[in-house]
């Protein structure tokens, strides 16, 4: 696979794993599995991975009330990963490197 991330996860919860146990949140590819992944994120920004773990997402199913009647619809699912890190390393998103950080 070429590239199975797709962009960071950054949500209140995602931070939050960051701060307190060093984990990373992506969204990924459906069709990613694991091992990808872990290279992906060991190239890109050059650190140690010590584990992945995935969650395959469902999209919601929305429905609208309109003049012509009840029109139902779906948005797509994804998947996301969450990365541990060994100690001591972090991933700055925004330059795409990764720094040694104070542990």
């Amino acid at each position: 696979m070429k590239n199975p991330l797709l962009r960071p996860w950054l949500t209140e919860k995602s931070t939050g794993l960051t701060e307190k146990k060093g984990q990373y949140v992506f969204v990924v590819k459906p069709d990613a599995d694991k091992t990808d992944i872990r290279n992906a994120v060991e190239k890109k920004f050059g650190v140690t991975v010590k584990s992945v773990r995935t969650v395959n997402c469902l999209g919601k199913s929305k429905r609208q009330h309109t003049r012509k009647g009840l029109i139902a619809g779906k948005k797509s699912d994804w998947k996301k990963a969450v990365i541990t890190l060994a100690e001591g390393q972090s991933i700055d998103y925004y330059s795409g490197s990764a720094q040694k950080g104070e542990g």
